[in-house]
């Protein structure tokens, strides 16, 4: 069920296109923050064992928490005997982050199906942001006025409403923050938590699989500034594995040939390339390219590069075939259906929510972000209020949305260390090299830790 406030002012268009937006924030479903910063975060989580060589002692500063205010322990906006109605700001505009929308509304409706969460219906209150800060902040001060938490929530101009959310610790914020501040805000909750460093895993797993390859690496970053923080943040990671990186470069937002950089890169004696910061059409340009050059390095791909969309960019399965996936989440476009019963129902509610929406990163964003809000919302009981739900969230320190995630923290803002790995074969997607699903880590290799930023 869905609020649709289109008849509210805009204010500005701020509309870009949807390749150079998915590529500002590219680094996001490897679950790191795009936003410099020099604070440390924790290390690894219950998942994923770390060590002394590759990950950083925990800190006590993502754990942390203010006090929830008294007040919202009497706070129910938004709230009625039949309803909760949840905002949603995220940037629509063009199609952006639409998915995150999507997302949130299918999980919505899904628990509808089943009877809501203790009688209450959830309403999903959804407000474009058109990529406009201030309309940012005033969408995220129309939620907070009428809403009982924001949900799902995706957009770059997220710092603007930070500071409505600051100013009012009472309501609960379960969204995917790309903004630092937000992030450590104490009512800033996420199924997906960002933090200041880079997982080992996937870097050491590549090393140890490709050593003479890892010799002579190439990276390509987008130029945008949150992702050079992001570079920034798995650069030392890259260095302390045993990489050497002969040949490095950003790439524009315009840019659709990568022509150059390849001839550039087979000059420089590159074996690997990684581009797991370059979402689908970036990377499907890269595939063509180092096709008609007939250069045939290990190419590594992360979740910005997971979608239906890639192989036919690309130039069809025979260009893609060998190229490696890393990810700390399911194969959610259904090749995992079969094994994680979670990813079926994902799929058929976000077609009951959108029909033919194809779905992305941005959707199992908005979905997990949903249920991790729902988790809450029942342990609150039968009159729940806006503190009594955040009590809750502080609870959860161990959260996978049904196995679709790599398991998290969200109380203590600590992200998956453990991931898995799949290849392209025949144009499909194919878990490789991965535990069985059935197993304690439920399919995920958890072999690495979390450095985190020096400070």
């Amino acid at each position: 069920m869905r609020i649709d406030r289109s008849e509210q002012p805009r204010i500005g268009s701020g509309i870009r296109r949807r390749g150079a937006l998915v590529l500002a924030v590219l680094a996001i479903g490897g679950g790191t923050l795009t936003a410099c910063s020099s604070t440390n975060s924790s290390s690894s989580n219950s998942t994923g064992s770390s060590s002394a060589s590759s990950a950083s002692t925990s800190s006590s500063a993502g754990a942390y928490r203010a006090p929830i205010p008294t007040s919202a322990f009497t706070s129910t906006t938004g709230l009625t005997s039949s309803t909760v109605t949840i905002g949603n700001v995220s940037t629509e505009t063009g199609g952006i982050f639409t998915g995150s929308v999507v997302g949130t509304e299918a999980f919505a409706d899904y628990i509808n199906s089943l009877g809501g969460v203790n009688g209450r219906k959830l309403i999903v209150d959804a407000l474009d942001d058109q990529f406009n800060g201030a309309q940012n902040k005033q969408q995220t001060q129309n939620a907070v006025n009428n809403d009982f938490a924001l949900v799902g929530s995706f957009s770059l101009e997220d710092s603007f409403g930070e500071t409505v959310l600051a100013a009012h610790p009472q309501v609960p914020d379960v969204s995917t923050t790309l903004d630092p501040a937000l992030n450590m805000l104490p009512n800033t909750f996420s199924a997906n938590p960002t933090g200041l460093g880079w997982p080992t895993g996937p870097l050491n797993y590549f090393k140890k699989k490709y050593p003479t390859q890892a010799l002579h690496t190439a990276v390509l970053s987008s130029a945008f500034p949150s992702a050079l923080a992001s570079w920034d943040l798995e650069k030392p990671v890259l260095k302390q594995a045993g990489y050497k990186l002969d040949y490095y470069s950003e790439v524009p937002v315009t840019q659709t040939d990568f022509t150059q950089n390849v001839v550039d890169m087979r000059k420089a004696g590159v074996q690997l390339i990684y581009i797991d910061q370059l979402p689908e059409n970036y990377a499907g340009s890269m595939f063509k390219s180092l096709d008609q050059q007939n250069f045939h390095p290990v190419l590594v791909i992360g979740t910005a590069s997971y979608s239906e969309a890639l192989v036919p960019a690309a130039g069809g399965p025979a260009v893609v075939d060998g190229s490696n996936l890393e990810m700390p989440n399911a194969l959610f476009l259904g090749e995992d259906a079969s094994q994680i019963p979670a990813v079926g129902t994902f799929l058929k509610w976000v077609q009951k929510a959108s029909p033919g929406f194809k779905a992305d990163y941005y959707t199992l964003a908005g979905w997990a972000n949903t249920q991790l809000f729902v988790q809450a919302l029942k342990a609150a009981g039968k009159d729940p209020t806006q503190g009594s739900v955040q009590q809750q969230l502080r609870k959860i320190t161990s959260f996978n949305a049904s196995n679709l995630l790599a398991t998290t923290n969200p109380a203590q803002r600590k992200q998956a260390t453990c991931y898995l790995i799949a290849k392209v074969v025949n144009g499909q997607f194919v878990r490789s090299d991965d535990p069985p699903v059935n197993g304690s880590t439920n399919g995920y290799r958890c072999d690495g830790g979390f450095l985190a930023a020096s400070s």
